[in-house]
């Protein structure tokens, strides 16, 4: 008897020999496809049936996450009542390995009635679903992974393949951004990252602060109130410069009486700034391309309104 692992290696080969063979037969309807799509003015339905159903859940989340309005009808239900979910306008997908499963072929001519434009996604293209479909997408597969050739195995991974694909070509061809992602995910952690701005997440109540002429001690005892590991060097109301943890091992290094010497002189005068209403995920490219920990935060009238740290997203979101 093989072992497991043998299996689990058989398997894996036998879907990636059919998902390569798909990529070969890919051609001209599933462009057409995607312009079907593209020119409605309605959403996309998607109908399968057993393992394709559950399949085709998947798509419908995949294509709506992605830019392309979609949702999925389970053929029964659709059959009792739920067709009139669906609007002329709509286009149909339509899954079924072989074609013919009877729950899924029914509802063609109410389709057809309505002018629904139909996309049969099926492994055979000689089968009443793929001669009565506008365009057929093909998912054949030589044979399932199962040992009996009779589980939905590669078939299925066939139809999620060709799902994802579709969706992705789609969303390319809306120039769907990170951002719009963002918005049909704000409970995801993606999702915050990228629609939280600076003011969400920076500090803002007693930020430390020090004058130009602050003792060496004042500045010291300024950055360990404040807990952020800096320091703002404000003359009359304006920031003049900041003074870092790094700022003051460097002042050890290079003057001998540390306690002489005013927070001026030590300070960084061009303190690295962002505004208010940046989102975090732009001021942290910022951080990491400035290589700094820390941001000066500041609103339309440059002036300052708080401090951004790299770790506050993590810390807030």
């Amino acid at each position: 008897m093989s072992s497991s692992l043998d299996i689990a290696r058989q398997t894996i080969r036998i879907e990636i020999e059919a998902l390569e063979a798909m990529v070969n037969r890919l051609g001209a309807d599933f462009e057409k496809a995607v312009d079907v799509i593209m020119e409605a003015r309605g959403r996309v339905i998607v109908v399968g049936m057993g393992k394709s159903g559950i399949i085709g859940q998947k798509i419908a989340a995949t294509l709506a996450s992605t830019g392309t309005p979609a949702f999925f009808v389970h053929p029964g239900e659709a059959f009792h009542g739920d067709l009139g979910m669906i609007k002329p306008i709509d286009v149909i997908l339509m899954i079924s390995n072989s074609g013919e499963t009877e729950e899924v072929v029914r509802l063609l001519p109410f389709m057809q009635h309505q002018q629904n434009k139909i996309i049969a996604m099926t492994g055979k293209k000689e089968s009443t679903l793929a001669r009565n479909a506008d365009l057929v997408l093909d998912i054949f597969v030589e044979r399932e992974a199962c040992n009996n050739n009779l589980a939905p195995t590669t078939s299925t991974t066939a139809t999620l393949v060709m799902g994802d694909a579709l969706a992705v070509a789609l969303s390319e061809k809306r120039n769907f951004r990170p951002e719009d992602f963002a918005r049909f995910h704000p409970g995801g952690s993606l999702g915050r990252k990228l629609l939280t701005r600076v003011v969400d997440v920076m500090h803002k109540d007693n930020l430390p602060r020090c004058s130009m002429d602050a003792s060496f001690r004042t500045v010291i005892g300024e950055i360990t109130a404040g807990r952020l590991g800096l320091v703002l060097v404000m003359d009359d109301g304006e920031l003049r410069g900041i003074i870092t943890d790094g700022d003051v091992r460097r002042a050890f290094e290079k003057y001998e009486n540390i306690t002489t010497i005013s927070a001026e002189a030590i300070m960084t005068r061009t303190p690295k700034t962002v505004t208010s209403d940046k989102r975090f995920s732009e001021a942290e490219e910022q951080m990491l391309a400035q290589k700094v920990n820390s941001l000066v935060v500041v609103d339309a009238e440059n002036k300052v309104v708080g401090v951004l740290q790299i770790y506050d997203v993590n810390r807030k979101i």
